[in-house]
Formats: C-alpha cells, sequence, structure tokens
C-alpha cells in the first residue's frame, strides 16, 4: 500500500454546505477504492494565486490516504468529470514526506492546544 495526498480545489459558487457535500462524496468515493483516509483538511475558501475559469477564490480540501496504486487513476478521472472542481494534484509520499507530514500534523495539534 502506498501513501497519496491530493489537494483539490472546489469551484467559490458552493455553498459552504455544498461543499462539504462534494469532500464526502470523494471520501466515499475512495473508501470504496479500498483507499484508507489517514487524515483530511479542510482549508476554507481561499484566494487563488491567479484565476482559474475566471474564478479567483476556491474551497480547498486535503486527504492523506493509503492505498493500491489503481485509485489514483479511478479518482483522478473523477476529479475530471466533475465540473465543481477547479484543480487537483496528487502526490505519493514517500519515507521522508510521510514523517515531515506527521511532524506537521503534531505541530498543528500542539498549536491548537496552546
Amino acid at each position: 500500500m502506498n501513501r497519496y495526498e491530493t489537494v483539490f480545489i472546489l469551484t467559490p459558487v458552493l455553498s459552504e454546505d455544498q461543499a462539504k457535500e462534494a469532500v464526502q462524496e470523494y471520501q466515499k468515493f475512495l473508501e470504496k477504492n479500498e483507499a484508507k483516509i489517514v487524515h483530511q483538511e479542510h482549508w476554507g475558501l481561499r484566494k487563488l494565486a491567479y484565476q482559474i475559469k475566471k474564478k479567483s477564490t476556491g474551497f480547498y480540501h486535503l486527504f492523506e490516504y493509503e492505498g493500491p496504486g489503481e485509485v489514483i487513476n479511478k479518482v483522478e478521472t473523477e476529479f475530471r468529470r466533475d465540473e465543481r472542481l477547479l484543480r487537483f494534484l496528487t502526490t505519493r509520499l514517500d519515507k521522508n514526506a510521510i514523517t515531515y507530514v506527521e511532524s506537521r500534523k503534531n505541530r498543528n495539534k500542539k498549536e491548537e492546544v496552546a
């Protein structure tokens, strides 16, 4: 099982509820295709560095998951078919990236407590 991280941007035309619904659909899709969600973060509505499809903002979301390599093709095909998505990027995490991600999560938890 490989570990992956996918960040995607949803169109700002959606309401908060619609954006959450879209995220839940992708989560279910990943789980249905034998991927296990390790961590996820909702970054909310943010300004884009440049306009995409005449939009200057978007809802950002991150999924970190483990699964077989075949799941990447399936989920990216699903992303390409969805008009609600502006952009997405999937990265395979090696052992150094996994260590960094774990330390980042621990650091964020400490900051939330303080």
